[in-house]
């Protein structure tokens, strides 16, 4: 259902639709000389080095309400707000169950009427920087996501 697509340092994931889902940003560990993070960044893409986790990025909720050209009345902004505040609880829910309260929420780079989350993710084991290995690792989160209709 998951598809990766390595994108400079982080990889895009692509849902069945072949839509972006989101942004997996591998957690390269402490790199040293920092000046260097660049070519060291590459080398261990090209060697498949093991990580052990990495940062999710992806969509939490679209609002539906900041457009330039916004015209709506009172009971559609209620219902807008009622749908983004239920969703806001399922994410919540989802957190929690995780024990996942190291997280960030930011305006979506893309689409000003979106909010982000990133949370990281810990692998069960060190984890080759390849496509395959790395789906192996975050398919499960990106499937509980997607069956609690979050993303």
């Amino acid at each position: 259902m998951w598809k990766l697509d390595l994108d400079g340092e982080y990889f895009r994931i692509f849902d069945s639709k072949k839509l972006i889902a989101g942004y997996f940003d591998p957690d390269y560990g402490d790199i040293f000389p920092i000046e260097n993070s660049a070519e060291i960044i590459s080398q261990m893409l090209k060697n498949q080095d093991p990580i052990l986790g990495g940062f999710l990025m992806i969509p939490m909720v679209k609002f539906g309400l900041f457009d330039s050209d916004l015209d709506i009345n009172i009971d559609v902004l209620d219902s807008q707000i009622n749908r983004v505040g239920l969703h806001l609880q399922k994410w919540r829910n989802f957190l929690a169950n995780f024990n996942n309260i190291d997280h960030s929420i930011r305006i979506s780079h893309t689409d000003q009427d979106m909010l982000t989350i990133t949370f990281p993710i810990k692998f069960s084991k060190p984890t080759s920087l390849d496509k395959t290995e790395l789906l192996k690792e975050i398919s499960p989160i990106l499937n509980k996501i997607h069956e609690l209709d979050l993303l």
